[in-house]
């Protein structure tokens, strides 16, 4: 597999879960992705966006296993990953997956479960792997968590933690359609859900391929040089608490690379970090509590920061592309 080819990969996922989803343009890019860079995503809108409809859109365009799991208060961990039971009939212990056991899980109003319970996820999100009574179990690939919570819902949530919001490529706001996009969507939807004659455009070992293949994206060493002089000056703003961590930056990384290929180029631009940096950073941003009653000043501040940076001269950040 090329680069082309994993662009053509991407175009084919979007196309196809833009025959369910309505717009939602920019949306759809950020979740292809997070699933081409092998990572997870944290979808923050109110309910009734489409938030279900575009994971299991996106799960069906890859013939991939699709579960949905409804993050409640009463949520064990178990009932995450699983558990051993014993079988009366032959006497001995066996192994009952959880749902995490599929290529992309729905993690359901996840701020609606108890920190315990959120954490069952970080292992799986981290390392791919899941450790029940001392037996560790891989998970399939691919593997993606698609995390939802109500951002205006604050009675019976327990907030993510920053450990667990870093764990996530990019937290993502839907937002409501236009005008024009609502009538599209009661014309699609008028005879039932479109998501019953969506058809796999994708297996799931190309997406595998691509994920091995992405980080061949060339990205100078002046633009790994502007990625760090980012975080470095979220950790050093007045009105940042808790800056960018280095996973953080690998993140972004990451996702500029998968960016780039979207844009039909086998190397990074200035413009590629830019577009990604809010929908990466800003989640990991910790901010004062008289602050965060701003919404999206996390983006504010990013875009002061990044105007202050000097971008790279395109002579040195083309050196070494073939």
């Amino acid at each position: 597999m090329e680069i082309a080819d994993i662009q053509s990969l991407a175009t084919r996922i979007k196309q196809n879960v833009q025959t369910v989803i309505i717009g939602k343009e920019e949306v759809i890019d950020q979740l292809v992705i997070a699933l081409l860079s092998s990572s997870h995503v944290l979808l923050d809108d109110v309910p009734g966006m489409g938030k279900t409809l575009l994971a299991n859109s996106l799960s069906q365009s890859i013939s991939g296993k699709f579960k949905r799991l409804q993050f409640t208060p009463d949520l064990l961990p178990s009932d995450v990953t699983g558990i051993h039971f014993f079988n009366q009939k032959n006497g001995e212990f066996e192994f009952r997956e959880g749902p995490i056991f599929t290529n992309i899980l729905l993690a359901d109003e996840i701020n609606r479960a108890t920190p315990r319970t959120q954490s069952s996820l970080l292992e799986a999100m981290e390392e791919k792997q899941v450790s029940i009574d001392g037996e560790t179990h891989t998970l399939g690939k691919p593997f993606m968590v698609i995390a939802t919570q109500n951002p205006v819902e604050s009675q019976g949530t327990f907030p993510l933690p920053e450990a667990q919001l870093d764990r996530f490529l990019m937290k993502i706001e839907m937002g409501y359609p236009s005008k024009e996009e609502g009538i599209s969507i009661l014309k699609r939807f008028k005879q039932g859900s479109p998501i019953g004659k969506i058809e796999p455009v994708a297996s799931q070992d190309e997406v595998v391929a691509a994920q091995k293949l992405y980080s061949n994206v060339h990205v100078s060493d002046d633009l790994l040089d502007y990625i760090i002089q980012i975080v470095e000056a979220t950790r050093n703003h007045d009105e940042i608490e808790l800056g960018v961590s280095p996973r953080g930056s690998q993140a972004l990384l990451k996702a500029v690379q998968v960016y780039a290929i979207l844009q039909g180029r086998s190397y990074v631009l200035p413009d590629d970090i830019k577009a990604m940096a809010k929908p990466v950073l800003a989640h990991r941003l910790v901010i004062d509590e008289m602050t965060k009653l701003k919404v999206g000043y996390e983006h504010e501040l990013l875009d002061s920061i990044i105007e202050k940076i000097a971008v790279p001269s395109e002579e040195e950040l083309l050196k070494g592309v073939e």
